[in-house]
């Protein structure tokens, strides 16, 4: 027999060479027309190759026997047991495991094994939340960047807490189309850190300029990725940045100065555990008179009152309209804003109107680079008109 000669050749051949034979015997056992003896006798060789010196004859095993549901079971145990390289192409391919077991190889596999283990396709929910619970940071990107796996939003948020002060861990999950509004803005949030610490560890600027600034663009992406969301999922996003103690009335008066009122109004529905319907109806009710209560149930500052007050009696008289949609501060709207605050006596309201001033400078600077590129585009459309005959 052919298997009989290999056995007494593979005991005194070099390495590679046994590697090189070894593949070739295994994709014989798989796609060759063999009668059952010979198949026995081929899967008893490979079962005596799993106890080969040489991790380059196993190696070529597992390259060898890992995609096909046709392999032996026994061997691709065995394989999965052995050195991370070994294990790897199995546990990336084998159809052989169910999901009990890839759960098992995540929670106690190596490194090399956690990441094949991620880049299988089809990867199912379980599996994933086991690696993104305790897989290596290599793991979790390598599991981010595979669009075919099953990731459950709480998974999701679990890579992002562990690892999302890594770069290629968030573009890999920024680009994935089932990120959550609130997954998103947490990425958001660890960019942020990251500037922040690198330009205060470069002394580019001090620690609290450089927080506020991360802050304040939080703030900014938060109206940003709500304005984008989808109605089901602007809720959980606003629980979101309540439980993380984003939802400040910063961030609501930017929402309501950027004609996002629907973040606005469902911010106050949290806050208040009120209906967000009945939110509308204060809000947009002209006599004014329960706005002041809904502002107090959902605690808010007092000094902030006149802001909000100003800029719903603005919203009323259609102060909204400007450029950007509802993601971009309206600069007509905060400086009617503005103009009404520096009216009033100063007292407690110092912050507030410097919190205003600095959004009508950003709402300035916004409108002018708009106008900029707006003038570039004509301007390059004229150039490429064809001239008049």
């Amino acid at each position: 027999m052919i298997v009989s000669h290999f056995l007494q050749w593979v005991r005194t051949a070099p390495a590679s060479e046994r590697a090189e034979a070894t593949s070739a015997l295994a994709r014989a056992y798989l796609y060759s027309d063999l009668s059952a003896d010979d198949l026995a006798a081929t899967e008893g060789a490979m079962l005596m190759l799993l106890d080969d010196s040489s991790p380059l004859v196993r190696r070529a095993l597992a390259d060898a026997l890992a995609a096909s549901p046709s392999a032996p079971p026994a061997i691709v145990i065995a394989l999965a047991a052995d050195q991370p390289q070994i294990a790897a192409p199995v546990y990336a391919l084998s159809p052989l495991f169910v999901d009990a077991d890839l759960v098992d190889a995540a929670a106690t596999g190596a490194g090399p094994v956690q990441t094949a283990i991620a880049s299988r396709s089809a990867l199912r929910r379980s599996v994933a939340a086991a690696l993104a619970e305790v897989g290596t940071a290599e793991a979790c990107l390598v599991l981010a960047e595979n669009h075919a796996a099953d990731i459950t939003p709480f998974s999701l948020n679990r890579i992002v807490e562990r690892f999302g002060h890594l770069a290629a861990v968030r573009e890999a999950l920024l680009v994935r189309d089932d990120i959550p509004a609130a997954v998103r803005q947490t990425l958001v949030i660890k960019l942020s850190e990251a500037l922040a610490g690198f330009v205060t560890g470069r002394s580019w600027l001090d620690a609290e300029h450089a927080h506020r600034i991360a802050r304040e663009a939080c703030e900014k992406a938060a109206v940003t990725i709500a304005a984008a969301t989808s109605e089901s999922e602007l809720r959980p996003l606003i629980r979101h940045l309540c439980a993380s103690g984003q939802l400040t009335a910063g961030l609501i008066l930017r929402a309501l100065l950027s004609g996002n009122i629907a973040l606005f109004e469902e911010a106050l529905a949290e806050l208040t555990d009120m209906p967000v319907a009945r939110v509308s109806g204060l809000v947009h009710d002209r006599g004014g008179v329960g706005l002041r209560a809904l502002f107090e149930k959902a605690k808010l500052p007092p000094s902030t009152f006149p802001a909000f007050k100003e800029a719903i009696e603005a919203m009323r008289e259609g102060f909204l309209l400007g450029p950007g949609g509802a993601t971009r501060l309206k600069r007509r709207m905060i400086e009617r804003v503005l103009t009404r605050c520096e009216d009033a006596d100063l007292g407690e309201l110092a912050p507030l109107l410097t919190l205003l001033r600095r959004f009508a400078t950003e709402a300035a600077r916004e409108e002018a680079r708009l106008f900029c590129d707006e003038l570039v585009a004509a301007e390059a459309e004229s150039e490429n008109r064809p001239a008049a005959a």
